[in-house]
């Protein structure tokens, strides 16, 4: 929700940063691997330990997330394939992030939040899937906890020493958002069964 709302309002804050001159340079697609390796570090970094380098390495590997779709756009050089890859990474990024949390807690003796972590994990995956699979069929376009919305809320738990309520956040937050995903997917689903219904009574009457 954060990045399809207000992505393209950052662009000027990202070209300030990246001006259009280095931007020609870059490919996007390598934009967006490296935040995943980004994202990858900061997995390990929390399986270490190191609460608030994985911090800063999400915050750092969303800049990237951010970086790579404004690159594209301004030089002329989005694909299919580049979102298709974006995507996929994506969801490589919050899912090892979360592994690593688990990893840590697990080995801290902190059996109840390793939970909540595998938890949030889970759920973050739904999100994703929920999505993909309704949108091969309908038009699904809700949740109140994106991934824009996880990442920071873990970032921050991370760096101001408050990662279990963050983790508590994410897991809850990402369970309601799939809850509300399948209840559009079948409101909708319900819909176009019965308008092929109705079409199909109409052709056996006509």
């Amino acid at each position: 929700m954060i990045k399809e709302k207000f992505g393209s309002r950052l662009d000027g804050v990202v070209r300030f940063l990246m001006p259009p001159a280095l931007a020609r340079h870059l490919n996007p697609n390598a934009l967006t691997v490296v935040g995943a390796l980004v994202s990858l570090g900061a997995a390990f970094a929390f399986a270490a330990g190191e609460i608030r380098l994985g911090g800063g390495l999400v915050v750092l590997g969303g800049f990237f997330d951010l970086t790579d779709g404004v690159v594209a756009r301004q030089t002329g050089r989005s694909t299919t394939f580049g979102a298709f890859f974006d995507s996929t990474l994506d969801r490589f990024s919050d899912l090892t992030v979360l592994a690593g949390i688990a990893i840590y807690y697990a080995g801290a003796g902190s059996p109840a939040l390793a939970l909540v972590a595998a938890v949030a994990l889970v759920a973050s995956a739904m999100v994703s899937y929920a999505r993909a699979r309704a949108e091969s069929i309908v038009i699904l376009d809700a949740g109140v906890f994106e991934r824009g919305e996880r990442t920071g809320v873990l970032a921050l738990g991370a760096l101001f020493e408050l990662l279990p309520a963050a983790l508590v956040v994410v897991a809850i937050g990402a369970s309601v958002t799939v809850v509300q995903r399948i209840a559009l997917a079948y409101r909708e689903m319900e819909r176009l069964d019965a308008e092929a219904s109705v079409e199909a009574a109409e052709g056996q009457s006509s």
